[in-house]
């Protein structure tokens, strides 16, 4: 009995010191740091976005986008530069770390020459033909979703946590979301969403990581849709970190303007 309560307590010992230095985490811990991860105070960046349909037939696309952080909250302008039929179109979004707080998103649209809303009930649609909803295109606060760490698994090479995150509203367009969480560089390796029937929806995949002015940055998102057949590439051609970004170009009233004075 001696021997089983100093076991017990080295157990206990040990696994406390484990949690002191950080070797176990939860679910939400994960995606905590996940979300924490550094990226600078504000970031400019120029994507090339492709899609491609089911008969693979393509369209291309060129964004420049501008995004800087507020604390905890991160607000983000982008325009479409390319090509001529989407030129000028601007989305202007507004994050909000805490859940509670309902994200604030605008899209101008020069053939109509009006600024729309985006509601809390368009969130879920998806953004300019792409297979990213609104929402996907935005930082999804850690506390709107329930996290549950699975395993481990090595996947090319890379270590990485499978986290399952179940979101706390029922009306959520997906029923869950399963992340393959790099933990070298906290980015996602694979993200698989599942809609409200339980079925595999589309799986994201970021095969190229990279660490670029101190930053672990994802060059490249694949989206397939696997219910459309249909498939969304996102390229970064080019990113620069804390340029000191002003605050006046997040403004309603630059998305009319196509750019920034």
């Amino acid at each position: 009995m001696k021997n089983l309560k100093c076991y017990t307590l080295l157990l206990f010992v040990l696994f406390n010191a484990a949690i002191a230095s950080g070797q176990i985490l939860s679910g939400r811990d994960i995606m905590e740091k996940v979300d924490q991860r550094p990226d600078g105070d504000d970031r400019q960046t120029l994507m090339h976005m492709t899609l491609i349909n089911k008969r693979g037939h393509t369209r291309e696309r060129t964004v420049l986008s501008y995004s800087k952080d507020y604390g905890q909250d991160t607000k983000t302008l982008m325009y479409f530069q390319k090509p001529a039929d989407v030129k000028g179109t601007g989305f202007l979004s507004w994050e909000y770390k805490d859940a509670s707080k309902e994200d604030d998103r605008w899209l101008y649209l020069p053939a109509l020459k009006k600024v729309r809303r985006i509601s809390g009930s368009s969130k879920n649609d998806y953004f300019m033909g792409s297979d990213f909803t609104y929402d996907d295109m935005g930082d999804r606060s850690v506390d709107e979703d329930v996290h549950k760490l699975l395993k481990e698994e090595s996947i090319e090479g890379y270590l990485c946590w499978i986290v399952e995150s179940t979101p706390k509203d029922k009306d959520y367009m997906y029923s869950k979301v399963i992340h393959w969480i790099r933990q070298d560089s906290y980015t996602a390796f694979k993200i698989e969403y599942y809609n409200k029937n339980g079925d595999l929806l589309k799986v994201l995949t970021c095969p190229d990581v990279r660490e670029t002015q101190g930053f672990w940055t994802i060059f490249r998102w694949e989206m397939n849709n696997l219910q459309e057949k249909h498939q969304t590439i996102l390229e970064l051609e080019k990113v620069d970190y804390d340029l000191g970004i002003q605050d006046n170009i997040f403004h309603v009233a630059n998305l009319e303007r196509g750019k920034i004075k």
